[in-house]
């Protein structure tokens, strides 16, 4: 007897006291808020009828509460979401600052970022057109990227209207060489940026005319 009491209680404490306690924070939290919005529902021609031995009162009382709860819970999800962005952007501004006061860094970094900021922000038709220019000698040509107008001043020297286009090297075309050229001195290609880069990477085994047969035939 002794036993199956004592399990009886090992059940019913902790129930006796996480009930009691759920219960008060509930009232806690939505206290405040339970006469504004019970005064705005019964505005609205609201079902009177009791739900077993729950009052129509009651019903709306509980049905108030839970919608607080509730909302209460998105408020304060969407409250930690922004405390959270606002924390990781003011840490990120931080380490801008930290970084730009380091010297030597300072200039690869500010570089870096700028050169970032130019392709992914201000242009985003750079390194889209691909063509063909003579290098290193007039009659031998390579495969390039056009990225931008060239320098207005560099323009000015040479007379002419320049293009800048990033030549890459092969098999690694992470590196390259910064060209300017006239305009008339450039054979754009109907070809993709990505096809090009396949085309140097692989030492020109693969060229975009056998990754094309190849798809069709697969």
């Amino acid at each position: 007897m002794k036993k199956y009491f004592v399990a009886g209680l090992v059940i019913l404490l902790p129930l006796a006291v996480t009930i009691p306690l759920f219960a008060f924070i509930v009232n806690f939290l939505t206290k405040p808020f339970v006469g504004l919005v019970v005064n705005v529902l019964n505005r609205f021609d609201l079902p009177n009828k009791e739900f077993f031995f729950l009052s129509p009162e009651k019903i709306v009382l509980f049905g108030v509460k839970f919608f607080i709860l509730i909302s209460l819970f998105v408020l304060t999800l969407l409250l930690g979401v922004i405390a959270r962005w606002f924390f990781f952007r003011a840490l990120i501004n931080l380490g801008d600052k930290i970084l730009n006061k380091i010297p030597l860094i300072n200039k690869v970094y500010k570089t870096t970022q700028e050169i970032i900021k130019t392709i992914f922000v201000t242009d985003k038709t750079s390194f889209k057109k691909v063509v063909m220019v003579p290098f290193p000698k007039d009659g031998s040509y390579v495969i390039g990227l056009v990225s931008r107008e060239s320098p207005k001043i560099c323009s000015e020297k040479a007379k002419a209207e320049m293009v800048s286009v990033l030549v890459p090297t092969t098999p690694n075309p992470t590196t390259g060489f910064l060209l300017m050229y006239k305009k008339e001195d450039l054979i754009y290609l109907d070809l993709k940026p990505e096809a090009a880069i396949k085309y140097i990477v692989s030492c020109g085994v693969v060229t975009p005319e056998y990754s094309l047969n190849n798809e069709g035939g697969a």
